[in-house]
C-alpha cells in the first residue's frame, strides 16, 4: 500500500510541483507546499484509500499549504508580496492536461540551465524533478548531505537572483539548451546503471526515474531528435539487465548472458526510436545516436559469437570523433579486441589509465595467457561495489590457477 502511495505521490507531485513555481514563481516555497502535500496523503491515505483523483486532492492541499505559507510571509513586513499568487492559488479549477506538460517542460529546463554547473543540474534534477532526498542525492553524488542541501539551497537562490526564467526557450535557442538536459537525463541514468559504490550492482529506482525523465522528455518535444536518442539509448541499456545478474547477485559477463532474458519490448521500441531520431536528423548522428546504435547492435545479436563487432568499433570511432571520453575510448579497446584480437585492443590502452582500465587490460592479457601480467592490473583495479568485488575475486582466482597450470591445465 505504502509503495503505491509514494509512486503516485511522487509521480503527482512533480507535476504539481512544476505548475506551483509557476504561479508563486518561488521554487524553495513550492517545494515546501509540495512536500507538506505528500505528508498529508501519507498520513490520509492508508486510511481513506487513495482518492479516485489522486492528483486533484495533493493540487487542493498543496495550494492550501501554499497560501499558508505566503500568508505567513505577507505577515512579515520585510515579504511583503501581491495578492496575486493568492487569487490563482484559490481558483478551483484545475490546470488542464495542456497546461500542465507545459509546467514540466519549463522545469526541466529551469532545473537544467547554462548558468547552473553540471553537478548543480544533476543535483537540482534528482530533487525536483525525481523527489529524491539530500540524502539520497549525496549518495548518488559521493558527497555528504550537508554538501548537497548547500548546492541545492546555493542553486535555489541563484535561480532567484539571476531571475532565471521559468520557460522554454525560444525554438532560436533550443538547439543550444537540449544537450544539457539530455546530458543530465543521461547523467542520471548513468549514475544508476554503474553506481560508484555501494552493496547493490545497479540502483534500480534511479534508472527507472532517469527513464520516467526520458519519456517525459520525449512525449513534451517527439519533434526533437536528440530526446529520442536518449530514450532510445536508456531503453537499450535497461532491456539487457535482467540478464547482467545471475540468481546469487553474481555479475554475469555480456558473453555468458541469457540473452532470452533481455526485454525484446524494450529493445524493439529502443530501435523504432533510434530510426525515428535518425531520420529527423537527416542521418548525421550525435552522441546519443551513436551509443544507442551500438546498443542496438548488442541487441541484435542472438549470441554473442556472431555480433557484428566490426560494425561496432566503427561506430565507436564515429563516437569518439564527437565525444572522446574515457568511457568511450576505453569501449572502443574492448570491441577492437573482439574484432581483431586481444593485442590490438591492448595497444589501445597503452596510454589509458582508471580502475576500469586496468579490470579490462587484465581480461586482454589473459586472454594472451600474460596471467602473471593479468594479477597484477587486476590487484589495481577497484571494484565499486559488492558484486563487482566477487567478481573481482573471482577472476583474480582464476588468472591465478591458470598462471600455477603452466600450460597443464
Amino acid at each position: 500500500m505504502y509503495d503505491v502511495i509514494a509512486e503516485t505521490v511522487r509521480i503527482e507531485g512533480t507535476r504539481i510541483l512544476a505548475t506551483l513555481i509557476r504561479t508563486v514563481g518561488d521554487v524553495q516555497l513550492a517545494e515546501d507546499a509540495v512536500q507538506d502535500a505528500t505528508l498529508a496523503a501519507l498520513r490520509a491515505w492508508p486510511a481513506t484509500g487513495i482518492p479516485p483523483e489522486p492528483r486533484a486532492w495533493l493540487t487542493v492541499t498543496a495550494r492550501r499549504k501554499a497560501i499558508d505559507i505566503l500568508r505567513r510571509e505577507r505577515a512579515r513586513a520585510d515579504k511583503e508580496r501581491a495578492g496575486t499568487e493568492l487569487v490563482e492559488l484559490t481558483q478551483s479549477a484545475l490546470e488542464s492536461p495542456e497546461t500542465v506538460q507545459d509546467d514540466l517542460l519549463r522545469l526541466i529546463f529551469t532545473c537544467c540551465h547554462p548558468t547552473l554547473s553540471p553537478p548543480t543540474r544533476v543535483a537540482l534534477a534528482l530533487r525536483t524533478l525525481c523527489g529524491l532526498s539530500p540524502a539520497a542525492i549525496a549518495d548518488v553524488m559521493l558527497t555528504s548531505e550537508a554538501a548537497t542541501a548547500k548546492r541545492l539551497t546555493r542553486a535555489r537562490q541563484k535561480i532567484a537572483a539571476a531571475n532565471i526564467p521559468y520557460r522554454v526557450p525560444p525554438a532560436a535557442e533550443l538547439a543550444d539548451r537540449l544537450p544539457a538536459v539530455c546530458a543530465v537525463i543521461h547523467s542520471l541514468y548513468t549514475s544508476g546503471h554503474a553506481p560508484a559504490t555501494g552493496e547493490a550492482a545497479y540502483d534500480v529506482d534511479l534508472c527507472t526515474e532517469a527513464i520516467r525523465l526520458a519519456e517525459l522528455l520525449h512525449g513534451l518535444l517527439p519533434e526533437q531528435p536528440m530526446p529520442s536518442a536518449v530514450l532510445a539509448l536508456l531503453l537499450l541499456t535497461e532491456a539487457r539487465r535482467p540478464a547482467r545478474l545471475d540468481a546469487a547477485g553474481d555479475v554475469v559477463t555480456l558473453d555468458l548472458q541469457d540473452r532470452t532474458l533481455w526485454d525484446a519490448a524494450a529493445i524493439s521500441r529502443g530501435i523504432a526510436l533510434l530510426n525515428d531520431s535518425l531520420e529527423r536528423s537527416g542521418r548525421q548522428a550525435d552522441p546519443y545516436q551513436l551509443q544507442a546504435a551500438i546498443a542496438a547492435e548488442h541487441a541484435r545479436a542472438p549470441a554473442y559469437s556472431i555480433t557484428d563487432w566490426r560494425e561496432i568499433v566503427r561506430l565507436y570511432a564515429l563516437l569518439l570523433s564527437v565525444a572522446p571520453t574515457p568511457a568511450a575510448k576505453l569501449a572502443h579497446a574492448v570491441a577492437t579486441a573482439e574484432a581483431d584480437g586481444p593485442s590490438a585492443g591492448l595497444a589501445l590502452l597503452e596510454h589509458q589509465e582508471g580502475a576500469r582500465t586496468h579490470a579490462v587490460r587484465a581480461d586482454l592479457l589473459a586472454r594472451l595467457q600474460r596471467y602473471a601480467e593479468a594479477i597484477d592490473e587486476l590487484s589495481n583495479a577497484e571494484p565499486a561495489t559488492a558484486a563487482e568485488r566477487r567478481h573481482h575475486e573471482r577472476r583474480m582466482q582464476d588468472f591465478s590457477r591458470r598462471s600455477s597450470c603452466r600450460g597443464r591445465c
